[in-house]
């Protein structure tokens, strides 16, 4: 990996943080490629992916990138397509900006061609493959987490009740300390998803923690935040379809589970 210093970096988030506030789908996909993105996945995975997945949950940007960080993956051309798993079905990510068929229209999933998905499923699934993109979406989850506590943070000190800020009611309080905590805990899992299982209980808690914090925040913002022009709703919307791709928090979760229970004991995932 290429030296990158502290200021680098800063001015890189900046500039991505800027461009994704301002365009997003094929726009943001072609801005992307502009800054950079495919040499920066190529050289440098461990800052890259972290940065571009976890802005676009914090700005509700979209882009075509899942596909490239698994083709990386699988050494082949990125710019391209490839069939990604969702529930039981196989999806496409458009790179056309053509609206979905799921929870969020704004994203470009339509399923796969028939027996597309069975052509890719022995390397889609792989450790590989499947390791990264579910390393990649647990930081996009994690983005999309903080965005909620964002905006209900913001509402609990604006909105008053009985003379004082909703803010400082204790209810309030525990529930966007509870969201703050579980988004916390899924980063520092990621820390540690060095192999499949760790990328696996990192998507998992990064669902986990995306689907808590748009509980937590949805009751904050009350009846403004069930709006369909209030941010939150994009992103709960956002975060439903990102928990199913390579595996619901529970599929994950009862997988992880069986892992454990055929190998009889649980692996050491950090030295602490």
């Amino acid at each position: 990996m290429p030296d990158t210093d502290a200021a680098e970096i800063s001015l890189l988030t900046e500039t991505l943080r800027k461009t994704m506030t301002t365009t997003s789908g094929v726009e943001l996909d072609a801005a992307l490629t502009e800054l950079g993105w495919p040499e920066m996945l190529a050289m440098m995975p461990d800052i890259a992916v972290p940065l571009v997945f976890r802005l676009l949950g914090e700005t509700g940007a979209h882009a075509p990138v899942l596909n490239d960080v698994v083709l990386h993956a699988l050494d082949r051309r990125i710019g391209d397509t490839v069939p990604i798993p969702y529930a039981d079905r196989w999806l496409i990510w458009g790179r056309d900006g053509d609206g979905g068929e799921t929870a969020d229209p704004e994203l470009p999933l339509r399923p796969a061609v028939p027996g597309s998905g069975e052509s890719v499923a022995s390397h889609s699934t792989e450790p590989g493959p499947a390791a990264a993109a579910r390393r990649a979406l647990a930081w996009w989850l994690v983005g999309s987490g903080h965005a909620m506590l964002s905006l209900a943070r913001q509402h609990a000190l604006d909105r008053t009740q009985f003379g004082r800020p909703v803010a400082s009611f204790q209810a309030i309080r525990h529930k966007l300390a509870e969201t703050l905590v579980a988004l916390e805990g899924a980063e520092a899992t990621l820390t540690f998803a060095d192999d499949d299982l760790g990328a696996l209980l990192a998507k998992a808690a990064a669902g986990r923690a995306a689907l808590l914090a748009a509980k937590h925040c949805q009751q904050t913002l009350g009846g403004i935040g069930f709006t369909a022009e209030h941010d939150l709703q994009g992103h709960i919307r956002r975060v439903l379809v990102l928990d199913g791709l390579f595996g619901s928090t529970r599929e994950l979760t009862r997988e992880a589970g069986r892992r454990i229970r055929d190998l009889g004991s649980a692996p050491r995932l950090a030295q602490l």
